[in-house]
């Protein structure tokens, strides 16, 4: 019913600046979060970054000051610069959503959806 597409991964060097970016489409009432998490070999998934439709952020204490989490409610697309980048950041990053069909009318609980993951690999 929704679908996530991420994109703006690739392979950078440490210092470097890269941009991902996730758009939801589908029978989408409304988008209450958007948010990234990322996944590397050997570790749990953790979150990187969340931002409510109201515009309150949440971000990991590894990536504050560096990334930014932006949302355009318009076009449901979700944004993370990512300034200064560095082998940690490494990972399979994941774009989550949060939202309500459009399908159906009152819902209790909205519908989580992961995208596909795109790839940052951060070399020394």
């Amino acid at each position: 019913q929704v679908q996530l597409l991420e994109s703006g991964g690739g392979p950078v060097q440490a210092g470097d600046f890269l941009k991902l970016s996730c758009a939801a489409s589908g029978h989408i009432f409304s988008t209450i979060t958007m948010g990234w998490y990322r996944k590397s070999p050997g570790k749990q998934r953790e979150l990187v970054a969340a931002v409510t439709s109201g515009g309150t952020t949440n971000y990991a204490d590894s990536v504050k000051g560096r990334f930014t989490i932006s949302r355009d409610n318009a076009k449901n697309t979700v944004y993370l610069p990512m300034n200064s980048l560095k082998p940690e950041d490494t990972a399979v990053y994941y774009c989550k959503t949060s939202s309500y069909s459009g399908l159906y009318g009152y819902q209790r609980n909205p519908l989580q959806t992961w995208g596909q993951g795109t790839l940052v690999t951060v070399s020394s």
